[in-house]
């Protein structure tokens, strides 16, 4: 077991294998993920997705019409569920123009008249909808107050109204509105409490088994910190036997799932024909091999279906996350490793001759796909990024090599220590800066100087991963070495603490993490917004990477991988 589980990998029994690039992920739940003939009557079919394709532009013109409509409305609380709604099934991004215009004079309407305490009066709906605005307008960048917003919901005891608690509707949306906190917003940390314990209990004592399990999946997967492209088949069967409107709202988001499958199986066939083509796979047989891993992290972080190109990309460096980790955990001695960080910092193919034949190899291969990058990136954007991406590798080898030198003395640094070589050696910083020029909007000198230095929207994202990887109990059943981690050094550095107690600081630290991100994402971070979403998404990853089973595996995101590459 290493010392070092990069963050960016999640550790799960779930071994997909890529044996053929025309092939199928079989529908049973098995852990070993074989790949069926079947993928060969699915995917490519074009008399199938020229039907859907048709389907789909009529039904969203239906759907289209009546967006508008609505959102021509000024204080509409339909306005908000439909942009709620919209965003739940994760179609919204046909429909963003709408969304940005709609919220934007919503901003301007509710703060411009003063109107802020309290944005609407309709009696039981006040809290739901006061909640649900403030979540929508926030998460869209606009800067709400929410000491100011929730203030009318405090009693004189300073504490939120007893009688709020008998309204699950709007406790609900009070909770989803928590995770939008940023520090020192003690209001919101005090609402997601409140309401947290409350539709708990609710859950348990007083719903019919539908309401309750609506209840504890909102409690599992808050949507601020849940990804929409992986939540939203839970949703959708929400809308089942409804018609109308909202039904034709239900065969888009069905019809634009069943497109999005034909594209992500074109895209995992693109890697897998990538991957195979390198041979790494053979020349490092003790890492890991893991396409599907890799995409899946991709296809998260940059999940707007136009960026297809760079998702490809960014899952070729991701996998070199991975087979940088495995050999720094288990693929040379202490000397062997420093001469790769050596030749990885030198960035000379003449000093890897060095090299035990699978670190020669390596290296050539991240060597080759930085060069074809940066290459990609100045055709494209007019910027060679090659300085900016060879020193993210450099920093990330530096901060492995630092670990394996920690295990071959047998010595676990204090837990500051270790936390800070681990948000290098995370792995997010390598996946940000690669997305931060794929992407080539907005490119400065400045800006690119801000991606060279870690900043806060890195680290934070890279904080959450970190120390949610340390909390896992599970290992990866293709690795072998030794496992250190936050928690461990915690205990180590205070004799006597117990394990719970540390894991509660960790969890402390997490949730500090999330504030800080949620202010680099909605206020202060001048990185162009898919890179912040990328950053966010990251982020919001770790509770379907990390949702263990008793028999630590990870069946709710095996089910979702599924349904990726299974047609419906």
């Amino acid at each position: 077991m290493a010392l070092h589980r990069s963050c960016i990998i999640p550790l799960t029994s779930f071994k997909p294998q890529l044996a053929s690039p025309k092939a199928q992920l079989s529908k049973t739940s098995t852990i070993k993920w074989k790949i069926s003939e079947e993928f060969q009557s699915t995917f490519g079919n074009k008399n199938i997705y020229d039907d859907i394709c048709v389907n789909h532009e009529e039904k969203l013109k239906v759907v289209r019409n009546t967006v508008r409509t609505v959102m021509s409305e000024n204080y509409s609380l339909k306005g908000l569920h439909i942009v709620d709604e919209l965003q739940r099934l994760n179609i919204d991004y046909h429909f963003q123009e709408e969304i940005d215009s709609f919220l934007s004079r919503e901003y301007v309407n509710v703060f411009g008249s003063n109107n802020v305490v309290g944005f609407n009066n309709n009696g039981e709906d006040l809290l739901h909808e006061t909640s649900l605005r403030f979540r929508l307008l926030r998460q869209q960048g606009h800067y709400v107050p929410a000491k100011k917003v929730f203030d009318k919901f405090i009693d004189e005891e300073e504490n939120f109204k007893e009688e709020l608690r008998e309204d699950i509707k709007g406790m609900k949306d009070l909770y989803e509105a928590s995770h939008l906190s940023i520090e020192g917003e003690d209001i919101l940390d005090e609402a997601g409490l409140l309401s947290e314990q409350v539709l708990k209990q609710k859950a348990k004592t007083h719903l019919d088994s539908h309401g309750a399990k609506s209840l504890k999946y909102s409690l599992e997967y808050p949507f601020h910190k849940s990804l929409p492209m992986f939540t939203s088949r839970n949703f959708l069967g929400d809308y089942n036997g409804i018609n109308g409107w909202l039904g034709s709202l239900r065969d888009v988001a069905n019809l634009d799932f069943k497109l999005l499958q034909f594209l992500y199986q074109k895209e995992i066939l693109q890697v897998s024909k990538w991957w195979t083509g390198l041979g790494l796979a053979n020349e490092l047989r003790f890492a890991r091999d893991q396409p599907l891993k890799w995409y899946i992290w991709s296809l998260a972080c940059l999940n707007h279906p136009s960026l297809s190109e760079e998702r490809v990309e960014l899952t070729k460096v991701i996998s070199f996350i991975y087979l940088l980790d495995d050999i720094f955990d288990v693929g040379g001695t202490v000397d062997k490793l420093t001469l790769f960080t050596e030749a990885v910092t030198r960035w000379d193919g003449t000093f890897s001759e060095q090299l035990p034949d699978h670190m020669k190899f390596c290296f050539k291969a991240l060597y080759d796909l930085t060069n074809k990058i940066s290459n990609k990136v100045y055709q494209k954007h007019g910027w060679n990024p090659i300085d900016s991406l060879h020193n993210a590798w450099k920093s990330l080898c530096k901060a492995f090599l630092v670990e394996a030198k920690w295990f071959a003395k047998g010595k676990m640094p204090k837990a500051e220590e270790y936390l800070e070589n681990a948000l290098v050696s995370s792995g997010v910083h390598i996946v940000i800066v690669h997305v931060f020029f794929l992407l080539g909007e907005g490119i400065t000198q400045h800006k690119v100087h801000m991606m060279d230095t870690n900043p806060p929207i890195i680290s934070s994202s890279a904080t959450i991963l970190r120390l949610w990887d340390d909390l896992g109990s599970s290992e990866d059943e293709n690795q072998e070495g030794n496992d250190g981690s936050y928690v461990h050094c915690l205990m180590m550095e205070n004799e006597g603490i117990l394990m719970k107690r540390a894991r509660e600081e960790t969890m402390r630290k997490i949730s500090e993490a999330w504030t800080r991100l949620n202010k680099e994402c909605f206020f202060e971070c001048s990185f162009p917004k898919q890179v912040k979403k990328a950053s966010l998404n990251l982020a919001r990853m770790v509770p379907l990477m990390y949702g263990y089973d008793h028999n630590q595996s990870l069946p709710r995101l095996e089910q979702l991988v599924n349904s990726f590459f299974y047609m419906i």
